[in-house]
């Protein structure tokens, strides 16, 4: 039996976020459910790495006083596995934002998709996308790009051990990818078009692991509710 010290005291929660969900709105879910659940004022609930709203997969969720160790799970090393289209572009790297340009793909075969991967692994410098949510100046990036202002962003080292191929089906590629923190897979997807002298967008991603930490393990969100006790 579950109890209000039981979350208070510290937990970590494995949750498979859904499709259009933002990280912070399943923060804001669980920590109402589990308030709610054990008529509790307060209790601090916190997740270990946000993931775009287009994306599914692992959110490593901690409560009380595991919400202390949210630096430590945030640094271990990441996997993804997705979906990315060749020959066009978004503003935004994904499907948040309609596609902007097309390019020239016939030159383009399955070997050079494949060798094209060995360029990204290793220690790499990656620009973020000006969609995101990182801060320049006291604005988050999207609100720049969303009022059409152009801005200069840094390029971040980061850094990617595996970078696989899964499936080659005509112009979309299903991949795999272990990476460092501070990874933007929707900015690999672009910089991988553009390494194959075309372009490329992401159309689907999904966080698999973070450390020992397995989305396979990970519930929905019902079913946190319906076992919340």
């Amino acid at each position: 039996m579950k109890t209000a010290e039981y979350y208070q005291s510290g937990q970590v929660l494995l949750i498979d976020k859904p499709l259009n969900w933002t990280s912070f709105q399943v923060v804001n879910k669980l920590r109402w459910e589990i308030r709610q659940a054990f008529n509790i004022k307060k209790i601090k609930v916190g997740h270990a790495g946000t993931l775009d709203p287009l994306a599914t997969g692992l959110l490593v969720i901690c409560t009380g006083k595991m919400t202390k160790q949210i630096d430590t799970f945030q640094c271990q090393i990441k996997e993804y596995t997705g979906t990315l289209v060749l020959g066009s572009t978004t503003p935004s790297y994904d499907l948040e934002t309609e596609i902007n340009e097309t390019f020239p793909i016939e030159h383009i075969t399955e070997d050079s998709i494949h060798k094209a991967t060995t360029q990204f692994i290793g220690e790499i410098q990656q620009f973020p996308p000006v969609f995101s949510a990182l801060k320049k100046d006291g604005k988050r990036l999207y609100e720049f790009a969303r009022a059409g202002e152009k801005v200069d962003i840094p390029s971040r080292t980061i850094s990617i051990s595996e970078f696989e191929i899964t499936k080659i089906d005509g112009l979309n590629i299903d991949f795999r990818v272990v990476c460092s923190k501070g990874t933007y897979i929707r900015s690999l997807a672009n910089d991988f078009g553009k390494a194959l002298n075309s372009g490329a967008h992401l159309s689907a991603l999904r966080r698999t692991k973070i450390g020992n930490f397995d989305v396979k393990d990970a519930s929905s969100i019902d079913n946190f509710i319906k076992n919340l006790q």
